[in-house]
């Protein structure tokens, strides 16, 4: 019987350096040759999907945290931010002197001095852990490398938007956007205390899952879900199994059906292979 799964990227498919374990690549490559279908459904927007990450090969695409789906390059949602509310955010973040960027899929559009955050929080974990130094040339240094900066920020294509830490509470971020926005914290750790993410409310993984299943006509019965973070508690309740990592969150371990091990351990190829998806 076909089954399909979805699997996070960040902390789920990628490690915190943001490299694949080539036993995750197995995996997926397996469960599609047995007959399964294998989506990626994360919280990243098209733009920071990778070629190290696209090529290792998957049936679709839910991203922007359920606000986006492809299916064989065919757009079936795309949920965008208001102009207005794009505004409220650049502005609010500029005047509290929080470092961000904005999600298309055509590319992420940083703030001023964001880049030059995110090289900083690389170059101090290189200090600390010099051997990571080619886990982080294949990981986050090309995350980096991709943000544009010196843009008009005020954009009609924005899927959502991300914040690094600062000395300003998430509670006090949440306060000012709970009321138009989903505010999570971020699933990257790296970022930092109070970093976080902000997307359209009323969409999320398991809205997604639901269109797409309807879509495909598939039954829910046969579904598979693989998170770490926050942002995925919604699609490990929906989706029949729902498999929290190793190193998830631990509200993400108690909302799910079953705990693998961690990305590094294989626990995608563990948790394929107990459940006979090899």
């Amino acid at each position: 019987m076909q089954k399909i799964i979805f699997l996070d990227i960040d902390g789920t498919l990628v490690n915190d350096h943001g490299i694949i374990p080539d036993s995750a690549k197995l995996a997926v490559r397996l469960a599609r040759e047995k007959g399964h279908l294998v989506y990626i459904c994360t919280g990243r927007s098209k733009a920071e999907l990778f070629p190290e990450i696209l090529e290792v090969g998957f049936d679709g695409i839910i991203g922007a945290a359920g606000g986006y789906i492809e299916i064989d390059q065919e757009v079936l949602l795309h949920e965008k931010v208001a102009t207005e509310d794009v505004r409220h955010i650049v502005a609010y973040f500029d005047n509290h002197g929080v470092d961000f960027y904005l999600e298309s899929n055509g590319g992420l559009f940083a703030s001023k001095n964001c880049k030059a955050h995110i090289q900083n929080i690389i170059n101090r974990f290189l200090d600390e852990n010099p051997h990571a130094k080619e886990e982080v040339e294949k990981g986050i240094q090309p995350f980096h490398d991709c943000l544009i900066e010196g843009e008009d920020l005020i954009r009609e294509d924005i899927n959502k938007i991300s914040f690094l830490g600062s000395d300003l509470p998430i509670a006090e971020i949440s306060k000012e956007f709970s009321a138009k926005f989903n505010v999570i914290s971020s699933t990257v750790p790296i970022f930092g205390e109070n970093s976080g993410e902000l997307s359209v409310p009323g969409i999320h993984k398991a809205t997604a899952i639901e269109k797409l299943l309807n879509h495909l006509q598939l039954d829910k019965q046969h579904s598979f879900g693989y998170g770490d973070g926050l942002n995925d508690l919604e699609m490990l309740e929906y989706v029949q199994y729902g498999i929290a990592m190793g190193n998830a969150k631990e509200p993400v371990k108690l909302a799910a059906d079953d705990i693998t091990d961690t990305h590094d351990e294989h626990g995608i190829y563990n948790s394929f292979k107990k459940y006979g998806l090899l």
